[in-house]
């Protein structure tokens, strides 16, 4: 018996199935985390038979994702205080109506299975937990309300342009960044969370390096992901002057292959596949580069030069360049000056391992990085609102209701160990992101 124990983790392991007994034993559960498993059922057998008195009173938290379950039983309305569940990634084909009897159910996460009704499958990529249980109370129906809620949507589309255009908009703009929503995954919560070892040489070249991964960006829409890296590069121009205070790397996350190692290789022996070209040493790159911008400049007659060119002078006298590696000893980053096609972010691209290296300071790396995360997470409201590219969005908005544009990124932590393992830095903490409070509302 565990009479007081509020919190249990059974994550990534091979469980098939969890009795009554774990009701009885733990009355006082808060959280249960049970992702990464091979559970079939839920709440299958993990409810002792109906009766007082009731099982899991205070379980607020049940996080099964990343498991086989292929029914999700009515009797999850027998958890009174249940708050936040998570059947992502599993192989339900029905949600039971019963779900709306969740007296408490604020936040559901159903992304990744295969229901059999469409609709419903929609809404659960894209709306708020609120409509997905409406829907479900009415019982999968609402083809007729649908229709009402489209007119609804244009007619409130026709009022923030009439406002805009009468100088009334602005304040509306500001309201809606303020409500970005970003929500922090703790390692802790996490089955499988990303490390990154770093090598003590890096210290005299390029010492420090922040990284997270965000999940959940849009970037398939019309000219999304140009957009996105257009921001980057003015990143890179503002706020990490030139590259010469910090350098963002972005990754496609299905792409990095894990545990990554923040090293050092000398120039003959570093070998990378720049973006858009073929793998090559870094020692030819910059010789490469440096001739492009000669050619460069003798065609356009100009002083400055542009692209990679530009940075070429940030590794000047370096014996020792440094670079991210994955566990397949295949460079993915070569800080300042170029990422890897390996790992090149296309427009299916939902979820993104961010770094952010400099050798002046790690709060600079920091608030970079917080700075990135709104940024995007700006691009991706952006995207909702225009509605780049797809028809079937107006169905969408007319099913979620104004509140579907209100979706939160997910960021996951990210821990930076030495080579013995001994945490450097964990991103985000609960200090970072506060350079950005004010435009960003952070789930902690």
């Amino acid at each position: 018996a565990f009479p007081q124990l509020r919190s249990l983790n059974l994550s990534a392991n091979r469980l098939q199935e969890l009795g009554p007994g774990l009701a009885r034993a733990a009355p006082q559960l808060q959280e249960l985390l049970l992702s990464g498993n091979r559970l079939r059922a839920l709440p299958g057998g993990l409810l002792p038979p109906a009766g007082p008195p009731a099982p899991f009173p205070l379980l607020s938290r049940l996080d099964a994702a990343d498991n086989e379950v292929a029914e999700l039983g009515a009797d999850i309305a027998a958890l009174p205080a249940l708050k936040s569940l998570d059947v992502a990634n599993n192989q339900l084909r029905e949600l039971p109506a019963a779900l709306a009897d969740c007296p408490r159910l604020k936040e559901a996460n159903f992304r990744g299975n295969q229901l059999r009704d469409k609709r419903l499958e929609k809404m659960v990529n894209g709306c708020q937990t609120k409509a997905i249980l409406e829907y479900l109370r009415a019982g999968g129906r609402g083809k007729g309300k649908a229709d009402s809620a489209r007119e609804e949507v244009r007619k409130k589309k026709r009022e923030k342009q009439q406002k805009k255009d009468s100088g009334d908009g602005e304040q509306d703009e500001v309201e809606d960044v303020s409500k970005l929503l970003v929500k922090v995954l703790h390692v802790s919560e996490n089955p499988a969370p990303l490390v990154v070892k770093v090598s003590p040489g890096v210290k005299d070249v390029r010492a420090f390096i922040v990284c997270c991964v965000l999940k959940g960006v849009n970037l398939k829409p019309g000219n999304a992901l140009k957009r996105f890296l257009t921001m980057q590069t003015k990143l890179h121009e503002d706020i990490c002057e030139k590259r010469t205070v910090a350098t963002i790397a972005t990754h496609d996350l299905q792409l990095v292959k894990a545990p990554l190692t923040y090293d050092v290789q000398p120039p003959d022996e570093l070998k990378i596949m720049p973006l858009g070209r073929k793998e090559i040493k870094a020692k030819d790159l910059l010789r490469q580069l440096q001739l492009e911008a000669e050619e460069q400049r003798k065609q356009k007659k100009r002083q400055n030069v542009s692209g990679l060119h530009k940075y070429l002078q940030l590794l000047d006298g370096k014996d020792n360049y440094p670079c991210l590696v994955d566990a397949e000893g295949a460079v993915i980053s070569f800080p300042p000056i170029t990422n890897s096609e390996k790992t090149k972010i296309r427009k299916e691209t939902r979820d993104l391992f961010l770094e952010v290296t400099s050798d002046t300071s790690l709060q600079i790396c920091k608030d970079v990085m917080d700075t990135l995360i709104l940024k995007i997470a700006e691009l991706n409201r952006s995207t909702l609102e225009n509605k780049e590219g797809s028809g079937s969005d107006v169905e969408l908005d007319a099913l979620c209701g104004p509140g579907s544009l209100n979706l939160p990124l997910v960021v996951e932590q990210v821990r930076v160990v030495d080579m013995d393992g001994n945490l450097k830095v964990l991103y985000p903490s609960k200090t970072d992101l506060a350079t950005v409070s004010s435009l960003l509302t952070v789930i902690r």
